[in-house]
């Protein structure tokens, strides 16, 4: 089958590798239709973090369900699905208490791969996420929306939710990329009453205020605190969303809380200088994490996307196949996409 895989920093390419099969009986493997490519992923992309090369590449995807293993009950091939970029067994105890980006039973490097035609999915039973009917029953912004459940959408509500919103907070938003933009449609279902999108991009601004950001900042580091805490009246923001994960945006999210404020961090970090004495002085609490994808999905993404209440895939604004994902990765590094689609396959 073909696959993507990182060559080297800046470079990725399509090779012709073994098919996945059945490792587990609680494996399912999916006949991948769609991916996209991932903010966190440019950090390899770029050559910031490390990466083994000639690996398979990607996180994020809808598909057909090829085969199931022995145990897999409740999915069958057929199947129409999400393919969320953590793989949860859903009977550990981080899995029943809500967090099962934190499964304890999920498998080391099982993330990787989706950008491919095949791919293997493990604990499918309770990880995959089973969308109604075929892809056919769907327009094309719809099969958007249902990418955008595998991670972005996932992750933006997580870190709403991590936040503890209270209805009619003021929230904060660092990050204008897609999992940014979606933490503004995370905070408006929550019941944010003013949502400030810290974005110096017209496009994505737009796009923030289309989800229901009420207010646009353009300042960075000192200049945007000193903003949030002038449209504050000097308080500071209830609840502030960090979705970037450099110094600068983490260190800026922490300053922008009033007392008692809640930061919820869901951008990879990329430095562990975080202040936790200033956190203490002013009561500031620190939270956030992998997304729990499975969990927000069952419970409240997919029907608010099959109810048309959220339309989180207008976050891809680019669209390549396979044999292009090069240029998938490109647009979105160089700031032309907001985030790439990879066309795999038809239904």
């Amino acid at each position: 089958m073909k696959a993507a895989v990182f060559v080297e920093p800046e470079h990725v390419g399509v090779r012709e590798v073994e098919r996945p099969r059945i490792e587990k009986p609680t494996d399912a493997i999916v006949r991948v239709l769609k991916a996209c490519v991932c903010g966190s992923d440019l950090w390899w992309f770029r050559g910031i973090s490390e990466r083994p090369h000639n690996t398979l590449v990607g996180h994020e995807a809808i598909g057909i369900i090829d085969e199931v293993g022995a145990d897999v009950h409740d999915m069958k091939p057929g199947d129409f699905v999400i393919v969320p970029f953590t793989h949860c067994c859903g009977h550990c105890e981080a899995c029943e208490k809500g967090y099962d980006g934190n499964c304890f039973n999920m498998e080391p490097g099982g993330n990787a791969g989706y950008q491919a035609e095949y791919m293997r999915a493990t604990w499918a039973g309770t990880a995959l996420i089973k969308i109604p009917g075929t892809p056919a029953d769907y327009t094309d912004e719809q099969i958007a929306s249902l990418l955008a459940l595998s991670d972005v959408m996932a992750t933006g509500y997580h870190a709403a939710w991590s936040s503890r919103i209270e209805p009619g907070d003021t929230v904060v938003i660092y990050g204008d990329g897609a999992v940014g933009l979606c933490a503004v449609i995370g905070a408006k279902l929550l019941g944010a009453g003013r949502i400030i999108m810290m974005s110096r991009h017209e496009d994505r601004a737009a796009l923030a205020r289309e989800f229901g950001a009420t207010d646009i900042v353009p300042e960075r580091g000192d200049e945007a605190v000193a903003r949030i805490m002038e449209m504050t009246n000097g308080a500071g923001a209830d609840r502030v969303l960090e979705c970037v994960g450099s110094e600068q945006s983490i260190e800026s999210a922490v300053r922008s809380g009033r007392p008692g404020a809640y930061v919820s961090r869901v951008g990879v970090p990329h430095d562990n200088s975080i202040d936790v004495n200033a956190l203490f002085w002013r009561n500031v609490s620190l939270t956030g994490g992998i997304a729990s994808v499975a969990t927000h999905d069952k419970s409240t993404l997919l029907k608010a996307v099959l109810d048309g209440e959220i339309n989180p895939g207008k976050v891809f604004t680019a669209s390549f196949d396979l044999d292009h994902v090069q240029q998938a990765y490109e647009a979105m590094d160089g700031r032309r996409a907001i985030k790439s689609m990879i066309d795999i396959a038809e239904a």
